[in-house]
Order: structure tokens, then C-alpha cells, then sequence
């Protein structure tokens, strides 16, 4: 019954959505689209069926739970599920020195425990149809198949997306088994914690035990250590958030020539090989100009910002979840995934890294839609450039966010994945040649441009900063409204 449910529940939301698609199919056919030029009607169909399903306001804990609910492994990969044991405190507090060292006023953040991290290693499995099931074999079993399929010395650390709230490395299984593939390096994907349960620091506390159990297997580990050169980070969304986040991390660290205490031994701090980024989550405050002005091309929702009128108020509101037992939070914060007064800070925002922070970094990776977050990836591209760090950068005109790893049998999505597995390929080669230039990839791919990284976004960084900064205080009136309105009626 379980197995029939699902199809069952989704043909249902479709029935109730054919209004919308009869309309969409309309408007592209006679060519009054608002997305004209841009996105084929496929495209169109899929974009305007995800907005409908993310403008639902149902509890963040009932989403929350859809998306952690595991599929079943079936097909052409391997997945051998482990759990990392819980490391000394010395993880999360050189997660806390570094929040410290980049901190720029009254931050406030929840100090999180050290935990074990589950994971999963993913590699390709060769011969099998699409819905071949997966063996009876033993965890252990698995992951020496896995490796026998994943001939190359490079491990890629991968962080799903999901806003720091949803998803799991189960819902990526798919996109994740097709990168080794076309790599042969075996992944590893971490099930780190998740918000508004577990907030700003705990789900980097998780990613740096991952990577130290990578470069420093923990007793009982299928795998021997990976040397950090062999190493590259990568993730989606807010995966492409931690990605960054933890290579901040790593380079605040290495300035103060820390050590990290990690399963009785002093560690030292090691860079990967290179970070590559899929619609990366720079701007946690959600300020940049295109989170509005390509919402008509993206399923993600333009965020609500105050008025520019000094006259006029624009009240703040959380994020519109029906309450449940998760959300709000109590006391209630402005945002799921971290305090208002975190937002701007380069740990939850890498866009609020200025230029030198970037320096001595290893190659960085980023592609883009026109979508909600180009801005603020286009804007991070540019910083990093200008601290002398190698880019790549690319650009799908017309395509919305994540679209590489959400449409997979899309010609566009072959371009992106032989550039994401080509930069994986060059960064523990060392060969990561950087052009400043930003490819932009035409619709239907065919026309392409290479726009110097200096004027692919005309955002100034004292613009940025503004608008970061507006966003934030913002937010943070909200928050503290909110607290007294929880505190008043906790007195009642």
C-alpha cells in the first residue's frame, strides 16, 4: 500500500493543478508567456508546478519530514550508509573561534553539542536498469562494491540543499550516483543537522567532522584516510552555503595557525582541493535585487522587504508555515535557519566576506540559473576573483534554481554536469585555469558569451552592504517584536 500511496497522493496534487497547467500551456503556445524566449514549455510546466507546491503553508515540520522520508536505493548506484562517531568538543569549538574571529558586533548564536554525523557513500553501479534493486548485502559490502565502481583517488564531500531545513542526502541519491559516475570518485554525502531544531552552528560543527573524519578516519571506519589535496567540497543551495561556509572556516582557522583536537590527536588545518557550488546560498537575508526580478523565471518565492518609503512600514512575519510543534520557534526567531542578529555575519552569509577573506583559497566552482540567487553567486564570484582565487563561473540564461540536478535529462543539464565533473577533475590535478570571465549559456544553449566576472553584476560592494545590512536590521526588529509578543503572552 505505501508504494502505491505516493503516485496516488501526486497524481491527486496534479488533478488539482490542471487549471494552472491548461494556462501555462496557453500562454506559451500564443507566445504571451511572461518567460517568452527563456524557458521552453517543459521548463515553464515544471517551474510553475514547483512554485505551487513550495506556496503551500502547511506545517514545517509535516515538509520537514516528506523530504527526510528515504526512497529505497534502486538503480545504477551504491549507497553504504555510516555514522561518524561523535568527535571531542574541540570540533564545534574551533567552529566557535572562527565564528568569533568574524564577528563584527552583538552576534548572538546557540552553542551546539558535538554529535555522531550519519553519511552515505554514493558511487555509480554499472549494468543495472533503472529499477534494479539493491542487494542483500552488508553495509561494509556495499561500500567495497562501491569503491570497485569508483576508480579515482578523489573523494567529493557533498552537501544536499533544502534551506538549512529540509532534504537529506537521500533525496539527492540520483544527481550524487550520476557526479561519481561521470568522475569515478565515490561521494560522500552528510546528513548534518537540521534547522529551526538544530540552528546556526550545528549543521558546520557537522560538516567539519565530516571532513576531519575524511582526511582522519575515526576507529571503525570502512574507509583509509583521503589525502585533503584529494578532496573537493560541494553541495547545492544551502549545500553550496556550507560548502563555502566550511572553507571560511578553514582559511579563519589557518590564519590564527590553529590545530583541532579531533579523536585524541592535535590535527592540523588542511585546505581541499577546490569547492564547486550549484546555485550556492550566499545571502541568508535574501536582500539582492534578483530574488524579485527573476521570480517570474524561479519556483523559489521573492522574499517580502521593507519599504523603501520612510513614511510607509512594512510589518515583518516569519516565514508563513502553520504552526506546529518546530516552528515557530520558541523563543521565536525572524528565521528558521539562524538569530537575526547572525544574518550578516560570513559564516551564515558568505556574501558578507569581503574580498581578503578569500585569499590563499583553493579553486571555486559556481553555476547559476537566472534565478532568485544569481546576484548574490555572481557577486561572491567576483570577491573571490579579486582575491586571486581560480573561478569558474557559468550562467544558464533562462534556467531557474538547482535546475542542473532538478531536470537531469535536459540538454542544459549535460552541459552542467560535464562542467561540474570537469572542475572536480582539474581541481585535484591542479589544473584549474582561472579566465575572470563568467560563460553565460544562452537558451537552448545556443549562443554563448564570456562576460569579464568584474561586470557580470553591476551590484557595488557598498551596495551590497547596504542592502545586506537594511535586510538585517530589518529582520532583527522583527525578531525582537516577536520575542515580546511571545514573552507577554507566556506571562498571561
Amino acid at each position: 500500500m505505501s508504494s502505491l500511496r505516493e503516485p496516488l497522493g501526486l497524481l491527486k496534487a496534479l488533478v488539482v493543478r490542471i487549471p494552472l497547467i491548461l494556462k501555462t500551456i496557453l500562454l506559451h503556445s500564443i507566445q504571451m508567456s511572461p518567460v517568452k524566449g527563456k524557458q521552453d514549455m517543459r521548463t515553464e510546466l515544471i517551474v510553475a508546478i514547483i512554485r505551487s507546491f513550495m506556496a503551500t503553508q502547511a506545517p514545517l515540520g509535516k515538509t520537514q519530514e516528506h523530504g527526510l522520508r528515504d526512497p529505497g536505493v534502486k538503480g545504477p548506484m551504491w549507497v553504504s550508509k555510516v555514522t561518524l562517531p561523535q568527535p571531542e568538543v574541540g570540533v564545534r569549538d574551533a567552529v566557535l573561534r572562527a565564528i568569533e574571529d568574524l564577528r563584527t558586533g552583538d552576534e548572538t548564536y546557540d552553542i551546539p553539542a558535538t554529535v555522531a554525523v550519519e553519511a552515505e557513500w554514493t558511487g555509480y553501479r554499472a549494468g543495472v536498469g533503472k529499477k534494479t534493486p539493491e542487494p542483500d548485502l552488508s553495509e561494509e559490502e556495499k561500500y567495497y562494491k562501491l569503491r570497485e565502481g569508483s576508480p579515482s583517488d578523489m573523494t567529493i564531500l557533498y552537501f544536499h540543499g533544502g534551506a538549512y531545513c529540509l532534504l537529506d542526502p537521500c533525496s539527492h541519491r540520483v544527481p550524487v550516483a550520476h557526479l561519481s559516475h561521470l568522475t569515478g570518485a565515490p561521494v560522500f554525502s552528510v546528513r548534518y543537522r537540521l534547522a529551526p531544531q538544530n540552528p546556526f552552528p550545528a549543521a558546520l560543527v557537522d560538516a567539519l567532522t565530516a571532513y576531519l573524519s575524511l582526511l582522519h578516519p575515526p576507529p571503525g571506519s570502512l574507509h583509509k584516510a583521503v589525502p585533503a589535496n584529494k578532496i573537493v567540497f560541494a553541495g547545492d543551495s544551502a549545500g553550496g552555503n556550507l560548502s563555502l561556509v566550511l572553507l571560511q572556516t578553514l582559511l579563519t582557522l589557518d590564519r590564527a595557525s590553529h590545530t583541532i583536537r579531533f579523536h585524541g590527536e592535535d590535527v592540523p588545518i588542511e585546505l581541499p582541493a577546490g569547492v564547486a557550488t550549484i546555485s550556492p546560498w550566499c545571502d541568508v537575508t535574501r536582500s539582492m535585487p534578483s530574488t524579485s526580478g527573476n521570480a517570474h523565471l524561479d519556483y523559489l518565492k521573492a522574499p517580502v522587504v521593507p519599504s523603501d518609503n520612510p513614511v510607509v512600514t512594512t510589518p515583518f512575519t516569519p516565514l508563513p508555515f502553520a504552526p506546529d510543534d518546530i516552528w515557530p520557534t520558541s523563543p521565536p526567531r525572524a528565521d528558521v535557519y539562524c538569530n537575526a542578529s547572525m544574518l550578516s555575519h560570513p559564516l551564515v552569509s558568505p556574501l558578507a566576506a569581503p574580498a581578503d577573506l578569500w585569499e590563499n583559497a583553493p579553486p571555486i566552482w559556481i553555476s547559476t540559473g537566472e534565478e532568485g540567487l544569481t546576484d548574490e553567486g555572481l557577486i561572491l564570484a567576483r570577491r573571490v576573483y579579486q582575491a586571486g582565487v581560480p573561478l569558474v563561473a557559468e550562467m544558464f540564461e533562462g534556467m531557474p534554481h538547482c535546475h542542473g540536478i532538478l531536470m537531469m535529462d535536459r540538454p542544459a543539464s549535460h552541459r552542467f554536469f560535464e562542467s561540474f565533473a570537469r572542475f572536480c577533475r582539474d581541481a585535484v590535478a591542479g589544473r584549474v585555469v582561472s579566465t575572470g570571465y563568467l560563460t553565460w549559456l544562452g537558451f537552448k544553449l545556443q549562443l554563448t558569451k564570456e562576460i569579464p566576472i568584474e561586470k557580470a553584476c553591476e551590484i557595488s560592494d557598498e551596495q551590497v552592504v547596504a542592502l545586506m545590512r537594511r535586510m538585517s536590521a530589518w529582520k532583527l526588529e522583527g525578531e525582537i517584536e516577536l520575542q515580546k509578543q511571545w514573552r507577554a503572552t507566556a506571562r498571561l
